[in-house]
């Protein structure tokens, strides 16, 4: 698999007036990577999507795709490219396949065989026959994911790709963003407001807001944070005496007991089995211990310190 990024942005900057809608962005994303652009609404992550396909224009800086820059070089560049962006519009007096013919005639070397294997690939054999208008939107969704694959792309951009999904459906095209990624080598870069979704699909993240990068890294790495010290709650009997050997040790964080009478500690991880001997010495009663792992929402609002997400 390559080393070379697949898409990159250098600098990019997008002014409407004088308001600055997005401000510097610099990333790379490699091949074979699911990226995922989080962000609060307003934060620029649909913006900076239309620029990438060439839908709005680049006030400064660049963006190659594969080597070529999306500016100067558009056709060249795009021709790497599967994209939707909000909702995919299809003609709705035509069947789903028509709509996946008219679109293969665009585009050099697309072949009957190729739309077949598309339509396989998004599970809709048996409604492909079917108008459009009779669709629901999450198929019209999925129809649009195959229209965007039908010229073999090296990078597909999907803006809210499980709007109108069932939750079958989500983890479907999850799966299958996964499958292209792993064995077809081709990059994702998917923006949506479900961040648990985004958690389970993506493996980096770049968080926006208000049009600046915050930062890019592993997802894991994401919601894990920098912190050493972790959460961990201890099923202990009687609880309240356990509160006040925790307190006592040295290099606690900080603990307290729940109302359901668990003990919460936050402590470095090497220091757990010193907490486990001291309340063994002082005969309390140990349940459980359980990691008390934080989500991608958790760590979102967190940085972000926003409630609104999309």
């Amino acid at each position: 698999m390559s080393s070379e990024p697949i898409i990159s942005l250098v600098n990019v900057t997008k002014k409407i007036g004088k308001a600055t809608i997005i401000d510097d962005l610099t990333f790379d994303v490699p091949q074979g990577e699911i990226f995922g652009f989080l962000g609060p609404n307003g934060a620029g992550k649909t913006t900076t999507i239309r620029m990438i396909v060439g839908l709005m224009s680049i006030t400064k800086g660049k963006i190659l795709i594969k080597g070529k820059n999306i500016k100067s070089e558009f056709e060249q560049a795009i021709r790497h490219v599967g994209a939707i962006v909000e909702s995919p519009e299809m003609y709705k007096y035509l069947t789903g396949y028509q709509n996946l013919v008219h679109y293969a005639r665009m585009v050099e070397g697309v072949s009957k065989e190729r739309i077949d294997e598309v339509v396989s690939l998004v599970k809709l054999e048996n409604r492909i026959h079917d108008k459009v208008s009779k669709y629901s939107l999450g198929m019209r969704q999925r129809l649009g994911v195959a229209q965007a694959l039908l010229h073999r792309p090296s990078l597909l951009i999907l803006d809210e790709p499980t709007n109108g999904l069932d939750p079958a459906g989500i983890r479907e095209l999850r799966d299958y963003l996964r499958h292209l990624t792993r064995t077809e080598g081709i990059t994702v870069i998917v923006s949506s407001h479900l961040l648990s979704e985004m958690e389970l699909m993506c493996d980096r993240v770049a968080i926006l807001q208000r049009g600046k990068l915050i930062n890019v890294m592993p997802i894991q790495q994401f919601i894990q944070g920098n912190d050493q010290s972790q959460s961990y709650l201890i099923q202990a009997t009687p609880p309240e005496q356990a509160l006040s050997v925790v307190r006592q040790i040295d290099g606690i964080q900080g603990v307290n007991l729940t109302q359901d009478g668990l003990l919460e500690v936050n402590a470095d991880k090497e220091l757990i089995p010193d907490i486990l001997e001291e309340l063994m010495k002082n005969h309390i009663r140990i349940y459980s211990v359980q990691l008390v792992s934080q989500s991608l929402e958790d760590r979102f609002l967190e940085i972000t310190g926003v409630e609104q997400i999309g």
